[in-house]
């Protein structure tokens, strides 16, 4: 019995700590908040003031990092942005390369049975075009003089 006695006296004990913890918490946050006294203007320079305030104390706890790990990840930076650069163009220059190729093989298709509807076919029109290269040129016609 005496137990559950001091059980409850830490218990209310406990609350009444926490109560006067969330009052005084409460307080220090209606204390931080800027008074709406004066105009607009004045309102305005408090928040400034406080906000520059803050953030040189922000400011204050950043660490920062050394020269060497600067540098070490400005080359790790570098290095990635390299190699997605890199890989990039790859699939760009593939790509291109892929549609250029498709574009020709369907205008060669295109052609192709243009002809065939013309009669004439691809192989008949490069035996021409060889046969029209590597025939011997006209001999140029001799004039007789009349002695």
């Amino acid at each position: 019995m005496a137990d559950e006695k001091k059980t409850n006296d830490a218990q209310k004990t406990q609350k009444q700590l926490d109560k006067e913890a969330l009052k005084a918490k409460k307080e220090r946050i209606k204390a931080s908040k800027p008074k709406k006294e004066g105009n607009i203007f004045q309102r305005i320079w408090a928040w400034l003031k406080k906000f520059w305030k803050d953030f040189k104390g922000t400011c204050k706890k950043v660490v920062w990092p050394d020269r060497k790990t600067v540098l070490k990840n400005t080359g790790v930076v570098i290095l990635t942005v390299l190699v997605v650069g890199i890989g990039i163009w790859i699939v760009d220059f593939a790509l291109t390369r892929g549609v250029n190729w498709t574009r020709s093989a369907i205008s060669n298709r295109e052609e192709a049975s243009e002809a065939a509807e013309e009669g004439v076919s691809a192989a008949d029109e490069l035996n021409d075009l060889v046969d029209a290269t590597t025939a011997p040129a006209a001999e140029p016609e001799s004039s007789s003089v009349a002695a």
